[in-house]
């Protein structure tokens, strides 16, 4: 008897009730009017995302997948991303949030039933499970955009979570380890609920480099400013050195001086800058004067990625830096457990083989790549979710946050934005060539 399609659906379900319980958590702990309040441009209301994350579930699972009809074809316009850009979504007719929270719970209702009969084969959309995987990923990915309006929010705090623990174990034994030059594998063609932009698997060729054992700390950026980073112009690309003048950047997002000491806002809260954490909230301008002003550069995606899999040993590339595995809380800060990155040089249970820590979780890594689409790339199932973002407006960041869930986070997951965005979970890991 073959298990695996019922192992699938077991594992979509949990997927999807995972995902359905942090949206919750991050929309019943406010009232009303912070669910349809705008707390920054950058960011749509938190009562869009509810209601958009139901509107892609009844898209893909009740009409593609199961062929049924439209429940409210009239608000489709209203939770396309493409069609309104997010500072112009408050001013939509959009659904209150008890409707917005009825129609979610509705249409999940719905594909609980097609999830008990789907065949699990037959199309790409339907082996292994794909099309709730991918629905499990796009929620996951929305409730991290709405932690990013959290933090934004003004007001006082409402998420709660402990602190990672201390790191335990022996230290990185060095600063940064030698990854050997040669090809390895990247991307994927076997995971089977990976994206189309992680795909396929090919053979890429990788000169030696030196990286970093663990993220860029907020000690190590603090030095950066005080000798002067944000004020000298040799270590800025052109584009980054106009907006930080444009808009008076001296520092990470949400810091702030006070008495001799840097201060940050976190999730409504207002704490030191803790000196040991991997530095957050910064561009991938600013990643990248720090590495030049530290005589480094940021990693290109294809050596961050065999930095993360490749096993010398084998030869072969991992799913995840520790092996094939699936992420547990001695690997990785993933899922929102904690609201902060955990301090560099943690979790040596989630190491690569050649020693490198936190390449999975914790925050978000800039790398010096355009967003672009491997050899062989077929846009699935549609093109709005990779290909229309291909090209040099858009930089790549690998391996997750403390923000992502683990089933929207592996060794190929790439993610992408704009050079200039600082509001993300995102930090950085220098290089140098041989």
């Amino acid at each position: 008897m073959n298990h695996a399609p019922q192992d699938a659906r077991e594992r979509a379900l949990a997927a999807l009730t995972t995902a359905r319980a942090r949206t919750s958590a991050l929309t019943d702990c406010v009232e009303d009017p912070d669910l349809t309040a705008q707390h920054s441009p950058l960011m749509s209301p938190l009562v869009w995302d509810l209601a958009h994350i139901g509107n892609m579930e009844e898209l893909w699972l009740l009409r593609q997948v199961a062929g049924r009809e439209a429940m409210h074809p009239e608000i489709d316009p209203l939770y396309d991303a493409f069609e309104h850009p997010r500072a112009e979504r408050p001013k939509l007719p959009l659904l209150p949030p008890d409707e917005a929270r009825k129609y979610a719970a509705e249409v999940r209702g719905r594909v609980f039933d097609v999830l008990e009969h789907a065949p699990f084969e037959g199309s790409d959309l339907l082996d292994g499970g794909f099309a709730f995987g991918m629905i499990a990923q796009h929620e996951q990915q929305h409730d991290e955009t709405m932690l990013i309006t959290h933090q934004l929010r003004r007001g006082a705090p409402v998420l709660t979570a402990p602190d990672p623990a201390p790191p335990s174990g022996p230290a990185p034994v060095a600063a940064e380890v030698l990854v050997p030059g040669g090809p390895f594998t990247m991307g994927t063609s076997a995971e089977p609920w990976s994206l189309d932009n992680e795909r396929p698997a090919h053979d890429r060729e990788v000169a030696p480099f030196w990286i970093d054992t663990v993220p860029v700390t907020n000690a190590d950026y603090q030095a950066f400013m005080a000798d002067g980073g944000y004020t000298d112009r040799r270590w800025w690309a052109p584009e980054g050195w106009d907006q930080i003048r444009r808009h008076g950047i001296t520092a990470p997002l949400f810091w702030r001086a006070e008495a001799g000491q840097w201060l940050r806002r976190r999730f409504g809260a207002t704490e030191m800058v803790p000196a040991d954490e991997p530095v957050l909230h910064v561009s991938w301008y600013e990643a990248d004067a720090y590495a030049r002003w530290a005589g480094r550069r940021l990693p290109t995606e294809a050596e961050w990625e065999k930095a993360a899999r490749f096993d010398p040993a084998t030869g072969r590339s991992r799913r995840y830096p520790w092996g094939d595995e699936d992420p547990t809380p001695e690997h990785a800060n993933l899922g929102q457990r904690h609201l902060r990155p955990a301090p560099a040089g943690s979790y040596p249970k989630g190491a690569s083989p050649l020693g490198v820590r936190q390449l999975i979780g914790d925050v978000w890594e800039w790398t010096a790549s355009d967003f672009t689409g491997y050899p062989g790339f077929r846009a699935f199932p549609y093109r709005e979710y990779s290909e229309v973002f291909f090209g040099p407006e858009h930089k790549v960041l690998r391996g997750g946050s403390f923000a992502v869930d683990q089933v929207a986070c592996r060794g190929t997951f790439r993610n992408w934005d704009l050079p200039v965005r600082r509001q993300i979970f995102a930090g950085f890991r220098t290089a140098r060539s041989l």
